[in-house]
């Protein structure tokens, strides 16, 4: 298979984050909604803490209009009770005026001393539906404007969207001195991967096969290059990891048994981004899964059956699914964002089981955006044991 060409150094790391069900995306059941698991302060900040605990490098804390918390608000409040951990904070672009938006994240950076990292999103808002092409030069702006704010004196801005001139960037300076947070994207049109190669640094995308992957890596490469600019490349995806393979397999089967295919319709269209090009490809993983889920080894479709964005899951003993993030990070693949069912629980297997033996890393560390004296530490041995 061909490797996509990657630039940052110490590739025998990666950065390995986990995921705060801000959006109520937390069950024992999937599709079966449980008080004490619905999106709380109380809950998403335990999740938190215990990613943090275990030595997961970063946590994504996702945006929806639809249900649950208020994603900035959330990573403000985990400020004082982390030391640590990075915050991916999804912000959907556009929602704010960006020259507010910059002084707000420059805030949040500095709340968390460097440990932010931003993950820009294009989607509608509620009773929008905007062209995409619109959208994405929404964002092509907004991000343009942001890294004005957190570079230079001043912004001066002429576009299609918005226009300013002269506005001080006093206000919107952040902690991290060297271009600000680390920009995560996703998409899959041309006109996402334009965005993502002109003005991104990681490129998630949702778990397909292998062959899938390298292809769309291989793809927004190309636009990275075109602007004489290189990426790193996430994977964002599910994990059910136990001792032996059998024990992950029946949990899996366990954790759709009482699914309702209408109720999960249902939580799959509800979120803002449910017809994207993404979802499609995820259905479409389904589609071509055997009897059992499994569109290629170890890589289990039927999580969307009840979620509208990343829908497969790696199931199987430590073994299987450590090999499975290697033969990844072998691929190119540098950043893992994991989730699993329920959080917490979730998080102490793949926890205890894999992550100390994965030699881990903070991508903005790698890439230059905390200040000099904040060493790039290495976790975890990356030895089987």
């Amino acid at each position: 298979m061909t490797v996509v060409p990657i630039t940052s150094p110490d590739l025998d790391a990666a950065e390995v984050s986990w995921f705060s069900a801000l959006c109520s995306d937390d069950y024992r059941y999937l599709g079966v909604p449980e008080d004490d698991l619905r999106s709380s302060w109380a809950h998403c900040s335990a999740i938190t803490r215990k990613a943090e605990e275990l030595g997961f490098r970063n946590i994504l804390c996702p945006s929806s209009y639809q249900v649950g918390q208020d994603t900035l608000s959330f990573v403000a409040s985990c400020a004082p009770i982390t030391q640590n951990i990075n915050f991916l904070a999804a912000i959907r672009c556009g929602e704010m005026q960006p020259i507010m938006l910059a002084r707000t994240v420059a805030t949040l950076d500095h709340m968390l001393q460097g440990r932010l990292t931003l993950n820009i999103i294009s989607s509608d808002f509620p009773g929008e539906v905007a062209d995409s092409a619109y959208r994405y030069l929404r964002s092509h702006e907004v991000v343009q404007i942001l890294r004005q704010a957190w570079t230079q004196d001043s912004i001066d801005h002429e576009g299609e969207i918005y226009r300013f001139k002269g506005v001080s960037t006093e206000p919107a300076r952040p902690y991290q001195q060297n271009g600000g947070p680390l920009l995560y994207f996703g998409g899959y049109s041309p006109d996402a991967l334009e965005l993502c190669g002109a003005q991104c640094d990681v490129y998630l995308m949702w778990p397909e096969t292998r062959e899938q992957l390298a292809d769309r890596m291989r793809a927004v490469h190309a636009r990275a290059e075109a602007h004489g600019r290189t990426l790193d490349y996430g994977l964002r995806v599910h994990v059910i990891v136990r001792d032996t393979e059998k024990e992950a397999r029946d949990y899996a089967e366990h954790l759709v048994s009482k699914l309702n295919d209408e109720y999960g319709k249902l939580i799959r269209e509800r979120a803002h981004d449910s017809i994207s090009l993404g979802v499609a490809h995820q259905a479409r993983m389904r589609e071509l899964a055997d009897q059992y889920g499994y569109v290629e080894p170890h890589l289990w479709t039927e999580i969307g059956r009840a979620r509208s964005g990343c829908g497969a899951a790696l199931v199987g003993s430590t073994d299987q699914v450590l090999t499975k993030l290697e033969d990844y990070q072998k691929m190119g693949i540098r950043a893992f964002i994991l989730s699993g069912y329920p959080h917490l629980d979730e998080a102490e297997h793949f926890g205890t089981r894999i992550l100390p033996q994965m030699k881990t890393c903070s991508l903005p560390h790698v890439r230059g955006r905390v200040p000099a004296s904040t060493p790039a530490t290495p976790l975890g041995t990356g030895k089987r044991h």
